[in-house]
């Protein structure tokens, strides 16, 4: 089924930047999984126009959206509206693995 994937299957790693893949793509949603090795990060930025959710599934990552900072682990859910800067860094001794959505997609 086309429609059915297993997150683990698109896990991996980059030595020079954090390492990310599409999930799903459609009109209205982007859903893609990021890998954080210690010390890597996700340079703050925004999306104009598109909300954002990353859903820890695996480590934990300091996070930016807007001007607050918060630690979040397994089973919590950051959300960065459109427009708001937002971003990670895997402060952690292990792998960080987030679950992304863009909507509507990019």
């Amino acid at each position: 089924m086309e429609y059915l994937t297993r997150l683990s299957d698109h896990v991996g790693a980059r030595p020079d930047k954090f390492y990310k893949a599409t999930l799903f793509r459609g009109d209205a949603l982007l859903l893609g999984v990021n890998c954080l090795e210690p010390g890597q990060a996700q340079a703050p930025h925004d999306h104009a126009g598109q909300d954002k959710f990353y859903y820890v599934v695996e480590g934990a990552g300091r996070f930016l959206v807007g001007t607050d900072e918060a630690t979040a682990g397994p089973g919590e859910v950051v959300w960065a509206p459109a427009g708001v800067v937002h971003g990670v860094r895997n402060e952690g001794d292990g792998r960080l693995t987030l679950l992304v959505g863009i909507a509507p997609a990019p």
